[in-house]
């Protein structure tokens, strides 16, 4: 239970971050104290954090390339932050099954969003986990070849 307060409070960061342009050091150190979580928690929403905005760039991709229909900035701002912070365990945190990773995401998603934003944060994710090793090929290696990938992904 922890480890999911902590991905709500990973999420409140990113999405003062990306909505109301918040410094990101200032909005964890915030959110952090107001939520109050032990140092484990802590530790863990702030290694989310900081690795989902690290990686943004590659992880944007991955979500514009799989949401054909949708552009990133289009998107519901929360589903947009919680596919984001998703993808960031799926593909550069391998201490974390792909599985709880979507199952947190999904519940994110019914918590915060749209009616619609489970299904469709399940389905993005969904389709990344059926080809993780491409996708955390592809970007960790952007120069990759990753199978059925558009060039899209490409840099």
């Amino acid at each position: 239970m922890s480890r999911r307060r902590a991905r709500e409070a990973a999420l409140m960061v990113l999405f003062q971050v990306d909505v109301g342009g918040a410094v990101p050091e200032e909005a964890l150190e915030r959110t952090l104290a107001e939520w109050r979580l032990g140092n484990a928690s802590r530790e863990f929403a702030t290694s989310l954090v900081l690795g989902t905005l690290a990686y943004r760039p590659q992880i944007d991709r991955v979500i514009e390339e799989l949401s054909q229909r949708w552009r990133l900035e289009r998107m519901n701002r929360v589903d947009r932050n919680v596919m984001r912070l998703a993808l960031y365990e799926l593909l550069f945190r391998q201490d974390i099954p792909p599985a709880v990773a979507i199952n947190e995401a999904v519940e994110l998603a019914k918590r915060y969003g749209g009616e619609e934003s489970p299904r469709f944060v399940n389905g993005i994710l969904g389709k990344v986990a059926e080809n993780l090793s491409l996708y955390r090929e592809k970007v960790i290696d952007p120069t990759a070849e990753a199978g059925g990938l558009s060039s899209k992904l490409q840099p």
